[in-house]
């Protein structure tokens, strides 16, 4: 059975300040916690015209939705985890279920399903109020690339 807590806001900011700061690209994008248990991540995305993919229509990129979503990925992975290990996506597929609402904010959530020494198994979705009605939903495979830790908690910059 899959252990089931909620992260208490102070755990989710000291969680997202490591896995942040180990991906300047999810700055860059602005992804930001939206809500952790170690059963469901949230990320969170603004809409902001720069992500934009067509000007004609001012829907989001679908990268960014990728991004989104493999960022959710690793960070329910990483609640799992007493500290981030190194890991590469070594699969990941999604299905783009139909547009975002332009000048909303998009949700990523996730969860963590499996987790063996080497890989990690999770699924999630992009959507804009619930998981129930997906913009996309996606699953992936994510591999260990080394025993040890990228960063522990005593490493984290204050």
């Amino acid at each position: 059975m899959t252990e089931t807590h909620t992260i208490n806001e102070e755990e989710i900011a000291k969680r997202w300040q490591k896995f942040a700061h180990v991906s300047p690209y999810n700055r860059e994008l602005g992804l930001l916690p939206h809500a952790a248990r170690t059963d469901w991540c949230v990320l969170k995305v603004e809409y902001q015209e720069a992500l934009v993919g067509d000007p004609q229509t001012r829907v989001l990129h679908g990268g960014v939705i990728t991004a989104l979503l493999d960022a959710a990925f690793g960070f329910a992975i990483f609640v799992k985890l007493p500290e981030i290990r190194p890991m590469a996506t070594l699969d990941l597929r999604i299905d783009y279920l139909k547009p975002a609402t332009p000048g909303r904010a998009i949700l990523g959530g996730a969860v963590c399903y499996k987790l063996t020494a080497e890989l990690a198994f999770v699924r999630g979705a992009a959507y804009h109020d619930t998981p129930d009605d997906p913009i996309a939903t996606a699953v992936g495979i994510y591999m260990f690339t080394s025993g040890r830790p990228v960063l522990r908690n005593e490493d984290v910059p204050r």
